[in-house]
């Protein structure tokens, strides 16, 4: 499982660096390695490693935001500070919104599922682009 561990983070650098030069941002090629070593395609990967692929990925979203977390400075939102309220609060009421109202027809869901649905996606859309961005 180790050597398992060591291929994947080392073809993952090499893809980052290699899609960072091209001027496309690094994850996409570590999404790529991830999805070309996996068992979709070429199935490389230890089957013991894919037993502990939950806590890998809990792993990897605690990385991904406390590398977005501690980009941020104090004196930074100083400055642009109502401006990133707005970037953050605005954004995601029009998700959560939209979903809600759109998700009882087109995906069939109650009101409440739909608000749930909304939030979760509101919630987690910053991170993503937190992490492509980073």
């Amino acid at each position: 499982m180790a050597v398992s561990i060591a291929v994947i983070v080392i073809l993952c650098l090499i893809a980052d660096w290699f899609f960072r030069r091209m001027g496309i941002p690094g994850l996409i090629g570590m999404l790529f390695v991830g999805v070309l070593l996996g068992p979709s395609a070429l199935g490389l990967l230890d089957s013991n490693l894919l037993a502990i692929g939950p806590d890998l990925r809990l792993i990897a979203l605690i990385v991904i935001l406390l590398r977005v977390g501690f980009e941020l400075s104090r004196s930074t939102l100083h400055k642009i500070g109502g401006r990133a309220l707005l970037l953050a609060f605005i954004p995601a009421t029009i998700e959560g919104a939209a979903i809600t109202i759109a998700g009882p027809w087109l995906l069939g869901l109650s009101l409440l599922e739909s608000a749930v649905l909304g939030s979760v996606l509101a919630a987690v859309s910053p991170a993503v682009v937190g992490c492509c961005i980073g």
